[in-house]
């Protein structure tokens, strides 16, 4: 039987590698799984050999806080992989953790082929790591056609696939007239997926609410969560008394309501390309410790936050990080939209455009291929 470990670092991560795994779970080949992962990975009837959340850390200087922890939890990790040896080593975004854990196996067991997905952003800051990736991955994944020079000029065997997340993807209708009624127009609110981000941005995005409430009495606002923070976020929208707000964390509800949105306010990231996708006007909002802020400031080299106005090298969709990243902004910012139709037929024209180039309609076909070719 052939053995594929699964690694991953964060939610985002999980999620990826389960629209992968999924359909290479439908080629019926006998393969045994283990994984560092999370929901969706374990939907799939995939063990993690430990709690995803014990090694999701953002920024700089939670990292160096908890730099012992992590070294051990890398390790440890690596261990588990050695005993478990498998023909792949299947890594997943997280590029601080996860290629740290495949270079020291591939150290100790040369044989494990190493594939990794979503390549690191060397095309944002620190470009010298790719001599490095050379040593000890064999294949990596891109999600974005702009990457592959980068790997080409160091001859790192690449293969574009597009994002899975941009896939047409048939689910049958829910009816979610249950959780919002009286047809209120939708707003959904990403607050991220990490606890440092919910624990910043979430009181932001209470304050907004409000303001938001003493002008506009016929919207509901969906948060949408993981699992591990829904609670949390319900919790603290009912303390503050709301009867236009929830917090959902079930995807396939989550799909939904996005599709019924007339507008989303976002954190950075990911989730950005799947409102794109959904074809629903946003913003991104971001914010952290200032330490960490100045040294991405000193590091980085584009201009943008967001992939979208990376690549079109403009902003088509605002960004409201730090400083700009507050009730008052989100709130000015939305009103402008709501007060001029053709902003939001603009963005949503540019922001197809973009995605048209990021999409295969086969990511995940393209990316389990690989993996079976590999076997």
């Amino acid at each position: 039987m052939k053995k594929i470990f699964i690694l991953t670092g964060e939610p985002s991560g999980d999620k990826l590698a389960s629209t992968v795994i999924s359909k290479l779970k439908q080629s019926n080949l006998d393969i045994e799984y283990l994984c560092v992962g999370g929901t969706h990975l374990n939907s799939l009837g995939i063990k993690s050999i430990y709690d995803l959340k014990e090694v999701t850390y953002i920024g700089f200087t939670s990292v160096l806080l908890n730099i012992f922890k992590i070294k051990k939890k890398i390790n440890e990790t690596v261990d588990k992989i050695i005993e478990f040896k498998p023909d792949i080593l299947f890594s997943v975004d997280s590029p601080d953790f996860t290629l740290r854990v495949a270079e020291k196996v591939k150290k100790t067991n040369s044989n494990i082929k190493t594939i990794h997905f979503v390549a690191p952003q060397v095309w944002v800051w620190r470009e010298n790591r790719i001599k490095k990736l050379k040593s000890f991955l064999d294949h990596i994944l891109l999600l974005f056609p702009f990457e592959k020079k980068y790997f080409d000029r160091e001859n790192i065997q690449s293969t574009f696939t597009g994002h899975p997340l941009l896939e047409t993807v048939v689910r049958s209708k829910i009816d979610i007239s249950q959780i919002i009624k009286n047809n209120k127009k939708i707003i959904s609110i990403f607050a991220g997926s990490r606890r440092s981000e919910v624990e910043v941005l979430l009181p932001i995005l209470i304050d907004f609410i409000k303001m938001m409430n003493k002008k506009h009495k016929d919207i509901f606002y969906v948060f949408h969560s993981t699992t591990e923070f829904n609670k949390f976020i319900q919790d603290s929208l009912l303390n503050e008394g709301f009867a236009n707000c929830g917090s959902i964390s079930d995807e396939n509800i989550k799909s939904e309501i996005l599709k019924c949105s007339i507008f989303a306010v976002a954190k950075s990231g990911t989730i950005s390309l799947e409102i794109c996708n959904a074809k629903v006007p946003s913003i991104i909002i971001y914010k952290m410790n200032a330490i960490n802020y100045l040294i991405i400031k000193m590091l980085v080299k584009v201009k943008f936050a967001n992939i979208i106005n990376i690549a079109a090298d403009k902003e088509i969709i605002p960004e409201l990080l730090q400083s700009k990243c507050s009730s008052k902004n989100i709130y000015n910012k939305i009103n402008s939209f709501f007060t001029n139709n053709q902003s939001i037929k603009n963005q949503i024209e540019n922001t197809q455009e973009i995605i048209k180039d990021f999409k295969s309609n086969k990511s995940s076909e393209i990316a389990a291929s690989v993996l079976i070719n590999s076997l």
